[in-house]
């Protein structure tokens, strides 16, 4: 288990690394990392979000049992760093980086992590967990961002409109309607949609990499530490709670937790650079959590299996 784990997390930590060597080299040039950011995150991450819940294969899993503790447990931690706002010592923009640190999580790290402890069972729970959280998230984070993001201070009109065209959301609404209804994707449409979100997330990586500025790791030691006790510690507790609330258990139970202790998602930064948040400090979270997951998601996992 421990070494899925790890494996799961090498090439992430990997793709990081390269993105920050292109970066320093200047192999592509400073023009190219924004529009990478924008391809990402208008192109490449909605149709890996689209592809990956319309083709979900869920079985005779427990979906509704699953759902309610992966949406419940996220939206309980969530509501608790927003209530707890004047806690968190850093301006707006960074309190999205911390909000996007505590909730967001990496579906790469996930759907790997989960296929290597369950096997091809695990590809099913982790489609589950990435139709409970992945809208969820993104509602939430929009939220976040039309409250705390740099500019003016948003109108009910204006946050309703951010939800309904923020492309994240609308491919992952599109994508569950697809599989509720059973159309599918169209035969030719099918592979095209599952090479680019394939390649939205080594690219997402390498512009995380290309963000980093190493020299300003010490000031952000702080919020990377707060941001990861509310990944690794306050979100896997709470969800092992909802577990026992809702009669989750064994495998099921397991993947939940699993999905609710992974770092957070390469998606953030993207998030963080187009909505106003702190970018440079979501690239160093986001570095960070993925090289503290190595050790704490194991130890997570094995201290929470015997609860389940």
């Amino acid at each position: 288990m421990t070494s899925a784990l790890i494996l799961a997390l090498l090439p992430i930590a990997l793709l990081i690394m390269l993105g920050l060597w292109l970066r320093h080299a200047n192999f592509v040039g400073d023009a190219f990392w924004p529009y990478a950011e924008k391809l990402g995150y208008y192109v490449l991450l909605p149709a890996l979000f689209f592809h990956s819940l319309a083709t979900a294969q869920l079985g005779d899993l427990p979906v509704q049992a699953m759902v309610s503790v992966l949406v419940v447990s996220t939206v309980a931690v969530a509501a608790v760093m927003v209530l707890a706002r004047q806690l968190f010592p850093v301006d707006d923009p960074a309190f999205t980086s911390l909000f996007q640190g505590g909730v967001r999580f990496n579906n790469y790290v996930g759907v790997t992590a989960a296929a290597g402890i369950f096997g091809a069972h695990g590809i099913a729970l982790a489609a589950i967990a990435n139709a409970a959280i992945v809208p969820t998230v993104n509602i939430l984070c929009v939220l976040v961002f039309a409250r705390y993001g740099a500019g003016s201070r948003p109108t009910l009109a204006s946050v309703l409109k951010q939800l309904a065209l923020n492309p994240l959301l609308l491919a992952c609404a599109l994508g569950m309607l697809v599989r509720v209804s059973g159309l599918g994707i169209p035969p030719g449409l099918a592979p095209a949609l599952q090479a680019l979100g394939q390649a939205s997330l080594p690219l997402g990586l390498l512009c995380i990499g290309a963000a980093l500025h190493l020299r300003s790791v010490r000031g952000w030691l702080k919020p990377i530490g707060t941001s990861s006790v509310i990944k690794f510690v306050a979100m896997p507790l709470v969800t092992v709670l909802i577990c026992r609330l809702f009669g989750l258990e064994g495998e099921a139970a397991l993947a939940a937790v699993l999905f609710q202790t992974l770092p957070t998602a390469s998606s953030a930064y993207i998030m963080a650079r187009q909505l106003g948040g702190d970018a440079p400090l979501m690239a160093a979270i986001i570095a960070g959590q993925t090289l503290l997951a190595a050790l704490a998601m194991p130890l997570v996992v094995l201290a929470t299996t015997p609860l389940l």
